[in-house]
Formats: structure tokens, sequence, C-alpha cells
């Protein structure tokens, strides 16, 4: 084996002694934090500037994206 294998096998078993509920808590967290984020862009830099409709603002769009994937990670 090559010193690589070694480095591989060393980091492989420090990945597997991560519980996955805090990996799910990661993952979550990082929609969570970009759900925020959205809310929190201007009204001007998500939407056209000759938008009429409250249906063209992107924000609301991304905002349900995120919403579902928040939803579905957190029950399965």
């Amino acid at each position: 084996m090559t010193p690589l294998h070694h480095i591989g096998n060393f980091v492989r078993d420090l990945v597997v002694q991560i519980p996955m509920s805090a990996v799910r808590l990661l993952f979550v967290g990082t929609l969570v934090a970009v759900f925020i984020w959205v809310l929190r862009l201007p009204r001007e830099t998500t939407t056209a500037e000759n938008a009429t409709h409250w249906y063209q603002n992107l924000k609301i769009w991304a905002c349900l994206a995120l919403a579902i994937q928040i939803v579905i990670y957190s029950i399965f």
C-alpha cells in the first residue's frame, strides 16, 4: 500500500465517526441560512425593473423551493 492509501484510510475513519444527526443538522442548517439570506435580499435585486405583478419577484419562488427542501430533508 502506498502512503496515499494510509492517508485515505485515516480520513475515512475520521469521517465515519461523524454521527448522521450532526450531518443532517449541518445540511438543514445551511439551507435555513440560505433561506434567511434570501428573505433579507432587497426587493429591487430580486425583481425585474418592469415587473408589475407580485409573482415576478424571484424571492418568493426561491423561498418556496428552499422551504420544500428544508421540509424534505428534515423529515427523511
